[in-house]
């Protein structure tokens, strides 16, 4: 097809580097989080601004990023990953800490959870590192690749932040899996993990340790540790079918329910919109990481493949997350949905990973040509 033929949208989105179903996906879902958002946060106005910043700066790392060539991302990969773990260090030392928890680094005019770029700088890292080795990767190719995914989790459960951590080893994990490891292998770390149980739970923090035991029995402090999932678990069971209506949700608009506009977002969605809305969003968050998943099926070299395929997944793992901790089949973790909670960096994190797969896209539409 030539230029000529284009339409003025293909041409804007190959000017771009965009794809226009990915595009069109996310932008539905970035839409469908403002409204809720605005029920969610008692319809303040000043805070759907903010959000909606955002959400521009998120836009606007999507389409800086979608422009570098996979070359380049390759290229730079280990020395992201360098920065992302000399930034967590840092906050060891001069982390702002707020909730008990010392998460962030203050610079003036940029306040950032260095945690949030290793959620992309452990995927490339080993994306990076397994696309020059032979597949599966061997033994000892393993044992690197341990090394680099335990170090920032370590570092970032320290803070602690131990959502957060899960997150960033799983996109790690992730990227062996897609490298062709033998399931094997990860029957072998499942039992290794279920071993190491009693040394982790002894590690945990006293609130985390409660967190576990509020999953397994909310009711025993329905007023304390067991709040958050009750509240959750009644409105979405009021929800029903069709919901109560946006704006109607009495949960959120009454107050009754917690961090509603952040992590527990999901709950206010299923009160409005119900059993069939419901339906919509995971519909929605499918189509996005198949559309992902396409295009690391299409990606022309192994480096693209793997991180392509490691995004989409992890894009994945984050929905799950957060809906299984809001629905009360997880412990809650802090893990925000995806491209809907309320909050900056956890978005446009994701954005920017969104970007690396339009840019392994664009290039595989200008081999094709």
């Amino acid at each position: 097809m030539t230029g000529r033929e284009l339409t003025a949208s293909q041409w804007i989105l190959r000017s771009l580097r965009l794809d226009g179903t990915l595009m069109l996906l996310l932008a539905i879902l970035l839409a469908l989080g403002l409204v809720v958002l605005f029920s969610a946060s008692g319809e303040n106005v000043a805070a759907m601004e903010r959000q909606l910043v955002r959400v521009g700066f998120g836009l606007a790392g999507m389409l800086l990023v979608a422009r570098i060539p996979v070359s380049t991302l390759r290229a730079w990969s280990p020395w992201l990953f360098l920065a992302a773990l000399g930034l967590l260090v840092a906050v060891m030392f001069m982390g702002e800490v707020g909730k008990g928890a010392r998460r962030w680094l203050d610079l003036g005019m940029l306040r950032f959870q260095p945690s949030e770029i290793m959620k992309l700088a452990m995927p490339l890292m080993v994306a990076w590192y397994l696309s020059l080795r032979t597949a599966p990767p061997r033994f000892l190719d393993l044992v690197v690749v341990a090394v680099l995914i335990v170090v920032p989790v370590l570092l970032i459960m320290r803070q602690p932040d131990l959502g957060t951590a899960l997150l960033v080893g799983a996109a790690g994990l992730l990227v062996v899996f897609l490298a062709g490891l033998n399931w094997r292998w990860f029957v072998g770390l499942g039992a290794v993990v279920a071993a190491a149980i009693p040394l982790l739970w002894a590690q945990m923090h006293d609130y985390q340790r409660q967190r576990v035991l509020t999953l397994l029995n909310p009711e025993s402090d329905p007023l304390g540790a067991g709040y958050h999932i009750i509240q959750s678990k009644i409105a979405i069971g009021s929800g029903g079918l069709y919901g109560k209506g946006w704006l109607n949700g009495t949960q959120s608009q009454l107050q009754f329910l917690p961090e509603r506009s952040t992590d527990f977002v999901f709950a206010v969605y299923a009160e409005e919109f119900g059993f069939l809305g419901v339906l919509v969003l995971l519909a929605l968050y499918f189509l996005i990481i198949a559309r992902g998943l396409w295009i690391a099926g299409m990606a022309q070299d192994r480096f693209s493949r793997l991180i392509a395929g490691s995004i989409s997944l992890t894009f994945a793992v984050y929905m799950v997350v957060n809906i299984g901790m809001v629905a009360g089949m997880l412990p809650v973790v802090g893990v925000p949905l995806p491209l809907v909670s309320y909050g900056g960096t956890s978005l446009v994190t994701l954005m920017v990973g969104f970007g690396i797969l339009m840019a392994v896209h664009s290039q595989q539409r200008l081999v094709n040509r």
